[in-house]
Parts: C-alpha cells; structure tokens; sequence
C-alpha cells in the first residue's frame, strides 16, 4: 500500500524549508512551518524532482508505463501557488505531470493537512506504483498475514 504523509515541522535542518524520506511503499514529506509557504514550495519543487529523478516511482496511464525516462514526457509532479479561495490543493494528472494547484493564502500547516487528504484520493486511482528493492507497491491493501 502507498502512504505518502505530509508534515508541519520546526526541526529541519537550519536552512532547509522541506525535506523528502522514501522507504518502501512510503513518502514522508517534512516542510517548515515557520517559514511562507511560497518559499517552502519553492524548496517542494526541487525536492520532488530529486525524488523523481530516482526512477523508482511510476504513472499508468492507459496501458502505458510512464517513469522519469518516459522519452519526451519525463515522469513529474509540480506544486503551483494560485491566487484562489480554495481551501484544498487541486490535483491534476496528465500523462507524465501532476500538477498540484495550493491557494498562496495558505499557512505551511494548512497546506500539510490538506496535502494528506488530497493525497489519499488521488493515489486512490491507483495509477501510481513504487519500484522498491524489486518489488511492486501499488494502493492495493496489504495482504493479511496468518498467524
């Protein structure tokens, strides 16, 4: 099962607005609470294109597998700030991009709160999975071990 859970923090490293840890079938993406949100997003950006860039994470869209070296349409996800009332993130997938749609009024806490619900919906559609340690992890349940 995928888990990805976002988290207002305020002990990253001095410097650092936001932090990604993946392990097996799970994201765990710290942010800076004390700091705008325009700033940590900006720092959101680049360190989900590092995880990106490590090819273990892919997109079925249709019957096509789309990974980071999917040629002319590399495998990304970008979070935009919009001048909006919307009080959730909006999720937009194509194939190769999600885009991630944040109000700019925002608090760094609200926009970690909302990002946990967005999030579970949208893996919910089941076309994202995780290569890890050559096993397959998608958002299918895990199964029940017997004891």
């Amino acid at each position: 099962m995928l888990d990805v859970a976002y988290e207002a923090v305020e002990d990253l490293p001095p410097g650092r607005l936001a932090e990604i840890k993946e392990g097996r079938g799970r994201i765990r993406v710290r942010l800076d609470k004390n700091e705008s949100l325009a700033d940590v997003v900006r720092q959101l950006n680049l360190e989900i294109d590092r995880l990106m860039s490590s090819s273990h994470w892919f997109q079925l869209w249709g019957d096509e597998i789309v990974s980071r070296a999917t040629p002319g349409c590399p495998l990304r996800i970008r979070y935009v700030l919009k001048h909006w009332e919307i009080d959730k993130p909006a999720v937009a997938e194509d194939r190769g991009v999600v885009s991630v749609y944040i109000n700019e009024k925002m608090t760094v806490r609200q926009f970690a709160v909302a990002m946990n619900l967005a999030t579970r919906e949208h893996l919910a559609g089941g076309r994202w999975f995780q290569l890890h340690a050559g096993e397959i992890i998608d958002s299918s349940p895990e199964p029940m071990t017997q004891v």
